[in-house]
């Protein structure tokens, strides 16, 4: 999936804003941002579902219309018939879109709803209506997979199950684009990531090029002292002082170097560990949050 400088105006309202992306086939690949970042309306545009108001969107190498067979999405949340059971809600669905009966039984083992399908929807947690949705979305066997903060609202058991779910279906080959403002859910599962921020893709990297490697913390005294001499070693720009303790953008190899340096130096070093950096830090330095 491809698009180029894709926008959406709203009168003066610029709600995504020129948003060049590439999902490679078979990657998880994480689109990451802010409530009101412009995801959703971004992911609408994606399923056709949203005109925009500038910019291209190819799927497949194709345009809209001709690949939408092969792609499967959950927008939003899911909306089944309450007094339907699971099963009966894809049956139905499965009718519609022309699907293989056999399917069904397909998708609700997938998601791990088989011992619950004959119950109604209407007494479904919101976590398993999450993963109904996204057997809803399984049925045609899609190539890509578009889902829209697939863990939202969940209890912290029900995240865990969403991610494993999203885990086996990418390392089942499936290509999934996930849209999402948590973190930590993110850099579990994705292969590579978008950061978008007020509409516009700010970055687009790897999850271990944006975290950008392993760093040194350090405790030691006196601390100013410290601070000056690894900087003397390192350069200015790759040493910071955060709550009490040195941070250095520098190998995890060079650990026994550093200390050696310090210590010959006469300051003590009382703590020397690697410390990685987290997707939250990156995403707050490139929003500016915080």
């Amino acid at each position: 999936m491809e698009t180029h400088e894709l926008t959406k105006r709203y009168g003066q309202l610029v709600a995504v804003d020129k948003v060049s992306l590439t999902v490679r086939p078979g990657e998880v690949y994480g689109f990451l941002g802010p409530n009101g970042a412009g995801k959703t309306t971004t992911l609408r545009m994606l399923l056709g579902l949203v005109r925009p108001s500038a910019g291209t969107v190819r799927l497949f190498g194709k345009d809209i219309a001709q690949s939408l067979g092969d792609v499967g999405a959950l927008i939003e949340g899911p909306a089944f018939y309450p007094y339907l059971s699971g099963r009966d809600n894809l049956r139905v669905l499965a009718r519609y879109a022309g699907c293989p009966a056999g399917r069904v039984g397909l998708v609700l083992d997938l998601v791990d709803l088989t011992d619950r399908a004959g119950d109604r929807y209407g007494t479904y947690s919101l976590g398993m209506k999450q993963r109904l949705g996204v057997a809803a979305a399984l049925l045609k066997d899609p190539k890509l997979l578009i889902l829209d903060e697939p863990t939202n609202g969940l209890d912290p058991a029900g995240m865990a199950d969403m991610r494993r779910l999203i885990r086996r279906l990418g390392a089942a080959g499936k290509t999934v684009l996930l849209s999402s403002h948590m973190l930590g859910e993110v850099q579990q599962i994705c292969d590579r990531v978008g950061v978008v921020s007020g509409g516009r893709l700010i970055a687009e990297s790897t999850v271990a090029e944006l975290r950008g490697g392993a760093r040194l913390r350090v405790v030691a005294d006196p601390l100013d002292e410290a601070a000056a001499r690894a900087r003397a070693l390192l350069g200015e720009d790759r040493v910071r002082v955060e709550d009490g303790a040195l941070v250095l953008d520098v190998e995890a190899g060079k650990a026994a170097w550093v200390n050696s340096e310090l210590v010959g130096a006469g300051i003590d070093v009382s703590e020397l560990g690697v410390r990685e950096r987290e997707l939250e830090d990156v995403f707050l330095e490139l929003t500016h949050v915080g």
